[in-house]
């Protein structure tokens, strides 16, 4: 019997991939007599996933054409979900606008990530003296020079505020990329690390502050609540009520957009586009530190 394909290929970064797990289930469920194959920036995290029969890398596809798409029967799915009009119009959340693309319905479905013995062993690692809060300041490529977004990282003073209150409790981990500030006491982690090295950290900490990253999306598929915090993306396209959401105030200024074509702000966060003239317009700092 001729075989059948549904091909998913998925852009983007580490959080978006992830996020992407919670519809495979799904999927699987309206296509059952279908294997799925995953071409993906990050195919490390579909490896594991027991609906996904191949998993590859955006770029690293060999002789794929012959064994998936010539004379097969194959659904292909090629759409990038930003690009759609609820999710430019901030209607829907990124896993919802999948669920449209994919023809499927949507049931607020979670992501999913499985870890294999050698993955469980990791969790040894980050044990630590002191219960450990886990703060990402920074997210993004390591490689980037940007030392700090203001549209999704926390800013550094706030961040310092938020330390000091659990210095003596806790062992402080901040995660964040090399060229950002770093946390005074704290345990860095600005090095490479694998999405399944990394993960394990967030079910072991004790706090966890995070940002809209793929730290939050993992968080959700660990089943452990978290604090993120969001400026200039939304909660309602990238977040989860199972965490507690922390949005920065609404912009009072009348900044121009002038670079701005589909999207209000980049997740690079354009310095002149920042509506913002102090921490205090963007946050009720001691309100936020009292609820952390």
């Amino acid at each position: 019997m001729e075989e059948k394909y549904i091909v998913w290929h998925i852009e983007g970064g580490l959080g978006k991939n992830i996020a992407a797990t919670s519809l495979l289930t799904s999927l699987k469920e309206k296509h059952p007599e279908r294997k799925i194959v995953i071409v993906a920036s990050y195919p490390e995290i579909f490896l594991n996933q027991p609906t996904v029969y191949r998993a590859y890398r955006l770029g690293l596809t060999p002789y794929f054409y012959d064994d998936y798409i010539k004379n097969k029967d194959t659904i292909v799915f090629k759409h990038e979900p930003y690009y759609e009009t609820h999710h430019i119009l901030k209607n829907k959340h990124l896993i919802a606008n999948w669920c449209k693309i994919l023809d499927i319905e949507y049931k607020n479905q979670s992501p999913v990530l499985n870890f294999n013995y050698l993955h469980q062993l990791n969790v040894s690692k980050w044990n630590r003296e002191k219960p450990i809060l886990l703060i990402q300041t920074n997210g993004g490529p390591l490689d980037s020079n940007l030392t700090y977004s203001w549209t999704r990282d926390i800013p550094i003073d706030l961040a310092i505020q938020i330390v000091n209150k659990y210095r003596e409790t806790h062992h402080i981990i901040q995660v964040c990329k090399p060229s950002s500030p770093k946390l005074e006491g704290a345990e860095i982690i600005d090095y490479p690390l694998s999405a399944l090295e990394l993960f394990p950290l967030l079910a072991v900490s004790d706090k966890r502050i995070l940002i809209d990253s793929s730290l939050q999306h993992a968080a959700v598929a660990l089943n452990v609540p978290s604090t993120v915090f969001w400026v200039g993306t939304s909660p309602k396209n990238f977040g989860y009520a199972f965490h507690n959401n922390i949005v920065a105030n609404a912009p009072t200024d009348t900044t121009k957009l002038v670079d701005a074509y589909l999207f209000d702000y980049s997740f690079e966060g354009v310095i002149h586009e920042c509506p913002y003239y102090s921490l205090e317009e963007m946050f009720d700092v001691p309100k936020i530190i009292e609820k952390i």
